[in-house]
């Protein structure tokens, strides 16, 4: 069939128009009629190659860059404090046997005090008889109570006369099966009951019930003795259902948790050196114009990488005349050159907390001479509490001794709180250090050493390390395997 030439050239000129917005091929035009439309399409392709491959070698230059400090805590990935976790791995946690040694040692006390029972809520006490923590059992309007006797009932004393305590849980009903997974040490001779109680049912009178049961001549004395953290309402039902409370938690009860064991204190130990590590090591990636919340962000991110965040981590940064605030927060104040750091920090690893504060410089601080002279007299009241300390000495004369330092530097009236507190399964516990505090240091005891120095407006200075009294009766520091106190404001 032979083609029309005319319609043959429409055709080409209308599939053209079609497909205008098509780039078209060079060859199709003639010389020297380059399209703009080709040249924009030509432009196009090319720098989206030439974006792609500089996007590619940034990526590539970035992956192979050595690791740098950390300028900013919002973004830590290059900073690791992982390697402290090797200084404790092979500290033990509390073995069986020294829980049952505590029980026992529990129930001579409240038989020799002519105490029934002790019972606690899910607590630091309820952890150090049972390994019963707060975690492990969240405390709600339901109670679980942890129960303790004076003494094995009588169908256990004529089997067995050195029987261990017989220990009971009060649990909701519903929670039983979940009660019963608790990793309660309790030998077998113990027969660790559940005493469980329906929703239906006042939780205080089945437990009065099954108490008073277990003596078959009844003639338990009613008289028992609470933790001293025991919330209002659970005290009030135990009242209600005719147990009577003695007192207070008589003494030789609350020094149990205050004498610590050689396996405490190797925990005690341990946690508190790695703290000061971290301290130290954190120190080294701070910068001026740091912000105190960054800085506070950074520390509780090395304390839970270093792996003292087993029941959570304490850490408080705060710079210059901010520190004149003893329990003041970070802000977003900034770090200048003239400002000194003072940071109060603790983790908790094995159940058992650490507390260490350090107020240092920066190496390229200018830190005003009359602020380093107060850093100095705190470092004297801290070690002149150090010597102090020691069995048989009065607490509260450990405290003055700190304080009788800083009196002299004419700043008695800027130490505006005690020297210590006790330190163990809870931050802050018994026995204390402060003035009127009168009672005897004894073998095993540990304390916070913490004296400060607080001029509201200009500065503030504290140093504190925690400290426990060896079986030669001295005092000695938990850090001491790691430095121990700081040298000076440039060696923390």
């Amino acid at each position: 069939m032979a083609l029309d030439a005319n319609n043959m050239s429409g055709t080409v000129d209308e599939k053209r128009r079609e497909s205008a917005d098509t780039p078209v091929l060079l060859d199709e035009r003639a010389p020297g009629q380059s399209s703009p439309k080709v040249l924009k399409w030509i432009f196009s392709t090319l720098s989206k190659v030439v974006f792609t491959a500089l996007g590619v070698t940034v990526a590539l230059l970035y992956l192979n860059k050595p690791p740098t400090l950390l300028s900013s805590p919002s973004s830590p990935r290059r900073y690791s404090t992982h390697h402290f976790r090797s200084h404790c791995a092979n500290i033990p946690a509390i073995t069986t046997s020294e829980f049952h040694l505590r029980q026992t040692k529990l129930s001579e006390a409240l038989s020799s005090n002519h105490l029934s029972a002790f019972i606690s809520e899910p607590g630091p006490s309820a952890q150090y008889f049972a390994n019963i923590s707060s975690s492990s059992w969240y405390k709600s309007e339901r109670p679980l109570l942890l129960v303790v006797l004076s003494q094995p009932t009588e169908t256990d004393r004529e089997s067995d006369p050195l029987s261990p305590p017989k220990m009971l849980l009060l649990t909701p009903k519903f929670e039983a099966s979940r009660a019963k997974q608790l990793a309660i040490p309790a030998t077998a001779a113990q027969k660790l009951e559940f005493v469980e109680w329906a929703e239906d049912e006042d939780p205080y009178q089945v437990l009065y019930d099954k108490i008073f049961s277990l003596d078959t001549r009844n003639h338990r004395n009613r008289k028992i003795v609470i933790d001293d953290q025991t919330r209002l309402f659970v005290a009030q039902g135990l009242s209600r259902a005719g147990f009577q409370f003695g007192q207070e938690v008589p003494e030789d009860v609350a020094r149990l948790r205050e004498r610590k064991s050689d396996a405490e204190l190797n925990i005690l130990r341990c946690i508190n050196e790695v703290t000061l590590l971290v301290i130290r090591d954190v120190r080294e990636r701070l910068y001026l114009g740091m912000k105190e919340s960054d800085a506070s962000a950074l520390m509780e991110y090395a304390l839970t990488g270093a792996g003292l965040a087993e029941q959570g981590v304490f850490a408080k940064a705060q710079f210059g005349d901010h520190a004149a605030l003893p329990h003041g927060g970070p802000t977003d104040k900034t770090l200048s050159k003239h400002d000194m750091i003072t940071f109060d920090v603790g983790g908790s690893l094995r159940g058992y907390w650490s507390d260490v504060t350090r107020t240092f410089a920066l190496p390229t601080s200018q830190i005003p001479s009359g602020h380093l002279q107060i850093w100095k007299t705190v470092q004297d009241a801290q070690m002149a509490a150090l010597t102090m300390a020691r069995e048989g000495v009065m607490a509260e004369d450990v405290d003055a001794a700190a304080r009788l330092v800083i009196s002299k530097s004419g700043y008695g009236e800027r130490f505006t709180h005690r020297l210590g507190h006790g330190i163990g399964l809870e931050m802050h516990e018994s026995p204390y250090l402060r003035g009127g505090y009168k009672k005897e240091i004894e073998i095993g005891n540990t304390f916070s050493n913490e004296p400060g120095i607080y001029i509201e407006g200009k500065v503030g200075v504290r140093l504190e390390d925690c400290m426990f009294i060896d079986k030669s009766g001295q005092a000695v520091l938990l850090t001491a395997g790691v430095g121990g106190a700081a040298r000076s404001p440039w060696m923390p």
